[in-house]
C-alpha cells in the first residue's frame, strides 16, 4: 500500500506541474523537478525511493526518449541536415568545451569534467519548440533550424553517452584500445539499428535481401502492425522500444539510448494498414505521447527532483559556480549557434540570434547524464549535482523570456523586402 501512497503522491503533483507549465509557458520538466523536491523535503516522499517508484521511473525515461525519436520524421530530418551542420556541431562544441573547464577548474576531476560537458552539450527541442509555438513562430525557417540543429545535438549526444559513461564510470579503462572497443560498439549497436530500419521494418521487402527468405521474407512491420486491425499496434512499437532498449544495454549503453533510435527509425507509412479507419499512426502517437509525457515519463522527474535535499549550507555553497557556469553557457552557447547559422546555414541576424536563443534549454538527455552519473554512479558529487541542476534551471527559463524579447526583431526582419 506504501508503494501506491506514493505513486498517488507523485501523479497529484505531475497533475499540478502540469497546470503550472500551462500558465507560465515553462516546460513542465521544471515543475516536475521542483514537485519532487518540494516532497521529499516536506516529508511525504521517502529520501530512498521505492524499488517499485525506480523501476517505475526507468520505464518513464524509456518511454520517454522512444516518444522523442518517434516524433521526429527521418526524411525531414536528414534534408535539412546541410543546412544545420554546423549550428550543431558549433552550437555543441562550445557548451561542451565550457563546461568541462570550468569543471575541472571547480571540482579537478576528469570524469566529472567529462560527464559535465555531456550533461550541457543536448538542446532541450520541445521546450523551444512550446516557446516558439507560444509565440507563433514554430513554422519559420529559424524553427526548421533549430530543431533540426538540436535533433543532431540529441544524436551526438547519445553517442558521447554511449562511448563517455562506460570510460567515467570506469567499466573501461581509460586507454587507446578501450577507447576502440568502446567506439566499435558504439559504431555496431548504430549500425544494427540502421540496418532494422532499411532493411528489415520496411513493409515492402521486394528488393530486399530479408524478402528471400522463405515464409518470413512474405512479412513486414506493416503485418505486425495491422495484426488483429492494429489493435495491438500500441503494444508492438512499445515492445519494440524495450527490445531494442535491452539490446542498447547489452552492448554497455542506457537503454535509453536504444529507446530513442528505435522510436527514431519508425515512419508513419510502417501504420497506413486500414484507410477506413481512424489514423492508425496519429493515434498510436498520441498514446505514445499521453504515456510518455503525462503518466509514466514524469515519474522519471519528480524521482530525480527527490535527490534536492534542501541544505542551505550546499545551496550558498554552489551559487559562484552555478552563477559563471550559468552565464558562460549562455553566451557560449548563443554566441556560437548564432554565429554558425550566419556564416554556415545562410541565415540572416535576426534568424541566426533566435536560433542562439532557442538552443539554450537543457531538458530530458542533460537529466538522464545526470541520473546516470550521481544516481546510478556517484560520479558526481553533491555539489557538482546541485550545480548542474540549477544551471539547467535558468537556461530553461531563458529560452521563453529570450525568444519573447527578441521576437519583435525578428517579425521586423520577416516583414522587410
Amino acid at each position: 500500500m506504501e508503494n501506491l501512497i506514493h505513486l498517488a503522491l507523485v501523479w497529484s503533483g505531475v497533475f499540478l506541474a502540469g497546470f503550472l507549465a500551462g500558465k507560465t509557458k515553462l516546460t513542465p520538466v521544471l515543475y516536475f523537478l521542483a514537485i519532487g523536491c518540494l516532497m521529499v523535503n516536506m516529508g511525504l516522499l521517502p529520501e530512498e525511493t521505492t524499488p517499485f517508484i525506480e523501476g517505475f521511473s526507468e520505464i518513464g525515461i524509456i518511454l520517454i526518449m522512444f516518444a522523442l525519436g518517434f516524433e521526429e520524421n527521418a526524411s525531414n530530418f536528414l534534408d535539412s541536415i546541410k543546412r544545420s551542420w554546423g549550428i550543431a556541431f558549433f552550437g555543441a562544441v562550445a557548451p561542451f568545451a565550457i563546461a568541462y573547464s570550468l569543471a575541472s577548474y571547480f571540482w579537478q576531476d576528469t570524469n566529472i569534467a567529462l560527464l559535465c560537458g555531456l550533461t550541457m552539450t543536448a538542446t532541450a527541442v520541445s521546450l523551444t519548440m512550446v516557446s516558439l509555438k507560444g509565440e507563433n513562430l514554430h513554422t519559420t525557417k529559424a524553427a526548421t533550424g533549430i530543431m533540426t540543429s538540436a535533433v543532431l545535438d540529441d544524436i551526438a549526444s547519445l553517442a558521447l553517452v554511449a562511448i563517455l559513461v562506460p570510460i567515467a564510470t570506469g567499466s573501461e579503462a581509460l586507454s587507446v584500445l578501450s577507447i576502440e572497443i568502446i567506439v566499435g560498439k558504439t559504431v555496431a549497436f548504430f549500425a544494427i539499428v540502421t540496418v532494422l530500419g532499411m532493411w528489415l521494418f520496411p513493409h515492402d521487402l521486394t528488393h530486399s535481401w530479408f524478402g528471400k527468405i522463405p515464409l518470413l521474407g512474405h512479412y513486414g512491420i506493416r503485418d505486425l502492425m495491422s495484426f488483429s486491425r492494429g489493435e495491438h499496434a500500441t503494444l508492438a512499437i512499445l515492445l519494440l522500444a524495450v527490445l531494442v532498449g535491452i539490446a542498447s544495454h547489452k552492448f554497455g549503453f542506457h537503454p535509453a539510448v536504444g529507446a530513442y533510435m528505435a522510436g527514431l527509425i519508425m515512419k508513419e507509412e510502417y501504420f497506413h494498414f486500414n484507410s477506413l479507419e481512424e489514423n492508425q499512426y496519429a493515434a498510436n502517437k498520441r498514446i505514445v505521447d499521453n504515456v510518455a509525457f503525462s503518466w509514466v515519463g514524469p515519474v522519471f522527474f519528480v524521482v530525480l527532483g527527490t535527490k534536492l535535499i534542501f541544505d542551505w549550507e550546499i545551496f550558498v555553497s554552489v551559487i559562484p559556480q552555478t552563477i559563471v557556469l550559468t552565464l558562460s553557457i549562455l553566451v557560449g552557447q548563443i554566441l556560437s549557434a548564432a554565429a554558425a547559422a550566419r556564416y554556415t546555414g545562410g541565415f540572416n541576424f535576426e534568424e541566426s540570434m533566435m536560433i542562439g536563443f532557442g538552443m539554450l534549454g537543457r531538458a530530458e538527455l542533460a537529466f538522464v547524464v545526470m541520473d546516470i552519473a550521481y544516481v546510478q554512479n556517484d560520479i558526481f558529487t553533491t555539489e557538482v549535482f546541485y550545480t548542474l541542476m540549477f544551471t539547467a534551471f535558468w537556461l530553461n527559463v531563458a529560452v521563453p523570456i529570450s525568444i519573447k524579447l527578441w521576437k519583435p526583431y525578428f517579425v521586423a526582419a520577416q516583414q522587410q523586402p
